[in-house]
């Protein structure tokens, strides 16, 4: 399967007919001025010019705002734009994300005639009272008629979810995972809600009516999101917003980001705690007490085993008093992990014994 690369192009708040409660597209994607096919030709002309590799798959993407709900004359000139790249065989495809409630047969027709291939909705959530909270402006009817419109036309579904979402619970972002696998999306985006500066959501979160999750309880809810998807065969692409000048920590200056589970290395975090769990479930498969394993790992997984900033080492030695010896190994499988005993604690205590017996 070729690597894949992702141009991405921002149409911030272009045709979205809804301000949900939570959302600033012009502060999160970092651009504020809305785009031309000049913008369009630039960014493509700099993103090819840019690759490191050559023979992969290209594809554009707009982002950002409701692509579909644009002037019917605007996307076409930016959808144009970009299948001129297609035509010359430079890109390979084109993805747009938008809204459920901004999709039908027209819509669908327009997008085949550009060489679209995936169609992201943002979904946010199934919870119909928790959509009406955030005035998303549609409900998980919309979602369904949309996603069921879009593999039936042979695009490639895309759902984008978020976890946090005023008076959402645990239960609800499982049961809106739930929801969205029966719609067999192929891909999914996680986004933890982070209070933007501007919005709605920020002055609720000032009145005190609104609290954000926490690093940690985001990476929790998240883990278990992925560990579902996992076992439906739903590749999670993205977790948590990228990060950009304005969309970085709250304590810096010039950051948009008022309160929230912000973290520059988000995905790692959920990543390393899901392989914290694949260790820590495999040295309780062993019927010994365990002083030290050896891990071997492939040199792609190393950081995650880790964790950010050894946090999983220093995690393992804290709660199960094991010491961690990281082996690079080639031929391990990039998702998998083989983990050894090096040392039993029997062995930990017979070599105390020895040291004892010697200063007599």
């Amino acid at each position: 399967m070729k690597k894949q690369y992702i141009i991405p192009i921002f149409v911030p708040h272009l045709g979205c007919p809804n301000e949900c409660t939570f959302c600033n597209q012009k502060k999160i994607s970092g651009q504020l001025k809305n785009v031309t096919e000049k913008d369009v030709r630039d960014t493509i002309e700099y993103y090819l010019e840019n690759f490191k590799d050559k023979d992969v798959y290209k594809e554009v993407a707009f982002f950002g705002g409701s692509f579909t709900a644009i002037e019917e004359n605007l996307q076409e000139r930016l959808l144009s734009t970009a299948y001129e790249y297609i035509k010359e065989k430079k890109v390979d495809g084109i993805r747009v994300s938008t809204r459920p409630d901004c999709i039908d047969k027209k819509v669908l027709k327009r997008l085949k005639k550009y060489k679209v291939k995936t169609i992201e909705l943002g979904v946010q959530s199934t919870n119909d009272y928790i959509l009406k909270k955030c005035k998303r402006g549609h409900n998980f009817a919309d979602v369904k008629k949309a996603s069921r419109l879009i593999r039936w036309k042979g695009f490639t579904l895309g759902h984008q979810m978020m976890v946090g979402l005023p008076e959402s619970t645990k239960l609800d972002e499982l049961n809106t995972a739930k929801d969205l696998a029966k719609l067999k999306p192929k891909i999914v985006r996680i986004y933890p809600v982070l209070v933007i500066r501007g919005t709605e959501l920020e002055k609720e979160y000032k009145e005190g009516k609104y609290e954000p999750l926490t690093v940690e309880q985001a990476v929790e809810r998240c883990k278990e999101l992925c560990y579902f998807f996992g076992k439906k065969n739903i590749k999670v692409i993205r977790i948590g917003l990228q990060s950009t000048d304005t969309i970085c920590d709250p304590k810096l200056k010039g950051s948009e980001v008022v309160a929230g589970p912000y973290h520059e290395t988000f995905r790692q975090l959920v990543e390393s705690a899901m392989y914290y769990d694949m260790v820590v479930e495999k040295i309780k498969k062993f019927n010994t007490k365990v002083k030290e394993v050896e891990i071997r790992v492939h040199p792609q997984t190393v950081n995650n085993v880790v964790g950010y900033k050894r946090q999983n080492i220093e995690k393992l030695k804290e709660f199960y008093d094991v010491d961690v010896v990281i082996k690079q190994d080639l031929k391990c499988s990039v998702e998998k992990i083989d983990v050894t005993i090096t040392k039993e604690y029997k062995d930990f205590l017979e070599e105390d014994e020895k040291v004892i017996s010697i200063k007599r």
